[in-house]
């Protein structure tokens, strides 16, 4: 299962235009982010917990509860963007 992750703003700066995550199954936002902020580096740094990070899913405002399934797109952004 994948899910089709895309980053903007200064998140894309940083992480690059987005990848394909593999997921063993399906789950929430939240625990999707949560295994990213486990890989370390620039992850962690900026979607910790405590950072202030906004997330669509399929292009839909999000919070952490939502859940994932293969072949979504979750995108992540600060909660500024620029046009």
């Amino acid at each position: 299962m994948s899910v089709n992750l895309r980053y903007f703003a200064s998140l894309r700066e940083a992480l690059g235009a987005g990848e394909v995550f593999e997921m063993n199954g399906a789950m929430s936002v939240g625990a999707l982010r949560d295994r990213l902020v486990a890989r370390g580096g620039r992850h962690a740094e900026l979607l910790a917990r405590g950072r202030s990070v906004r997330c669509a899913l399929n292009r839909q405002m999000c919070d952490d509860m939502q859940p994932v399934v293969d072949g979504d797109e979750l995108a992540f952004f600060p909660p500024v963007t620029g046009g």
